[in-house]
């Protein structure tokens, strides 16, 4: 989901960014109305915590459950109508992937538009997956090495997806990690020398970065709160969600975004050997890739921590939602502050140039 750099994000600005506008709430007998209208089903709404739109569990008349979404208006439909491409191209080319299916509007359109107080605001129904969230069970390195091939099984389902995410800059794309530096600031102590220190590895390894050749469509966010497991057997992917953080950039970055959620463990170096074993049995890495992964991985990290602590000043009514991975990166960059490609190699002994 697009938005603009921080350094664009102004409190003052007269139009609002997706991730700070603000709405009217939505009635839940008018939100059990609008499915009734437009999707010709009867059911009961339930509302959850949601940060960037308003999410509901739809529970249809037969007991089938169903995720609702009404987008804030500040939404632009581009974004939308770019992760709905995916999630039909995943169904089409790869239907093993566990995603959510758009339910289809009663004229058989993936979406609807909503005409409200607070202007258009568009309308989604998809199909839920039951399970486990990965961050409420126990890790091991089973679970790590599932959750790096379920990632490149999705990479590879999104590999030709030819959607283009809307003109602008994702806040959370690893590839504008210097646009980070105009809020840098707002990191407190010992963490903001850390970042830094990220942050100018990163601008001495663009060229490096530049060079990279696998470039796709990427889900960019598969963290542990996206991820869902089987309850009876929780080292099993049974469900991947969220894809409005969907960028086209490098291939290693997805990977850097999703190992990055194994560092704040005690063994995390095991279970991020792990997970490079189960990404790299579906799906192979080459030499530059594997060269810059540590410093993505530290980018990532530094991205979260940096991101959080901004949001959680301009927000501190959200702080407890806004800071729910910050512990779990700081103690990750601490534990690969020093991680080199050497280093990660032997965590991880296949991890050789395709």
């Amino acid at each position: 989901m697009t938005e603009p750099a921080p350094a664009a994000q102004k409190k003052d600005s007269p139009k609002p960014d997706s991730m700070s506008a603000t709405w009217s709430v939505t009635a839940i007998e008018d939100a059990e109305a609008s499915v009734a209208e437009v999707y010709g089903l009867a059911g009961e709404v339930k509302r959850l915590s949601s940060e960037r739109d308003e999410t509901f569990l739809f529970k249809r008349a037969d007991g089938t459950d169903f995720i609702l979404k009404i987008a804030n208006p500040a939404e632009d439909p581009a974004a939308l109508e770019f992760q709905d491409g995916a999630l039909l191209h995943l169904e089409a080319v790869a239907p093993a992937v566990p995603v959510p299916r758009l339910v289809p509007t009663l004229s058989g359109e993936p979406s609807h538009t909503l005409s409200t107080s607070d202007g258009p605001r568009i309308m989604r129904l998809l199909t839920f997956l039951d399970g486990e969230l990965q961050y409420r069970t126990e890790a091991s390195e089973t679970q790590s090495r599932n959750v790096g091939r379920s990632l490149a099984e999705l990479g590879l389902g999104l590999k030709d997806y030819d959607g283009r995410p809307p003109e602008g800059k994702l806040m959370w794309d690893i590839s504008h990690t210097l646009d980070l530096q105009a809020v840098v600031g707002d990191v407190a102590g010992e963490r903001r020398t850390q970042v830094e220190a990220v942050l100018a590895e990163f601008d001495r390894s663009l060229p490096a970065i530049a060079a990279l050749e696998r470039r796709q469509i990427i889900h960019n966010d598969f963290n542990p709160h996206n991820i869902l497991l089987d309850p009876a057997e929780p080292t099993t992917v049974v469900g991947i969600i969220d894809f409005g953080d969907m960028v086209h950039a490098t291939l290693i970055n997805d990977l850097a975004v999703g190992i990055s959620y194994h560092m704040a463990t005690d063994n995390w170096a095991a279970r991020t050997g792990a997970f490079l074993d189960g990404f790299l049995s579906a799906r192979p890495l080459l030499s530059p890739e594997i060269e810059l992964l540590p410093l993505l991985m530290r980018c990532r990290l530094a991205m979260s921590i940096i991101i959080a602590e901004w949001r959680s000043a301009r927000f501190p009514e959200n702080r407890a939602y806004i800071m729910r991975n910050h512990a779990t990166a700081w103690r990750g960059l601490q534990n690969i502050a020093d991680l080199t490609p050497a280093g990660l190699k032997r965590l991880a002994p296949n991890l050789t140039e395709a």
